[in-house]
């Protein structure tokens, strides 16, 4: 039998525009939607993130974080492990934990705009660079 689930105490929405950018240690502007900043989180975080035209985050793993990417607008390429694939609008990216990754903005006008889940949530302290 398995237990039921714990209940939600209090329900918690935070607003996109509510909350104030901040950039990474890999160069990405985010904003964090839901993590243990904003919210009573153990396990996950949500972030938007977005980079200008023609940028790019600097290539960098996380030791225990998997993450997922969730592309909103733009073009862009990934790199995983040195596999290269051009993304865009709908596509998801898993990264999993202790894979080297980058993802670049094509767009020469408009940004690329993408969700990013890390679970456990981010932290810098788990952004290791080369």
């Amino acid at each position: 039998m398995r237990d039921a689930p714990i209940p939600i105490r209090v329900m918690i929405i935070r607003a996109r525009d509510a909350q104030s950018p901040f950039t990474t240690a890999d160069g990405s502007t985010i904003r964090s939607l839901l993590d243990h900043t904003n919210a009573p989180v153990e396990n996950q975080s949500l972030a938007e993130a977005s980079l200008p035209p023609g940028g790019a985050t600097q290539r960098h793993y996380h030791r225990i974080s998997e993450e997922f990417y969730y592309l909103l607008e733009g073009r862009g390429t990934m790199e995983i492990n040195g596999e290269t694939r051009e993304v865009g609008p709908g596509d998801a990216i898993l990264i999993p934990a202790g894979a080297w990754h980058q993802i670049r903005s094509l767009e020469e006008v408009d940004i690329l705009r993408f969700l990013c889940c890390c679970a456990p949530p981010y932290s810098h302290d788990d952004t290791y660079f080369s």
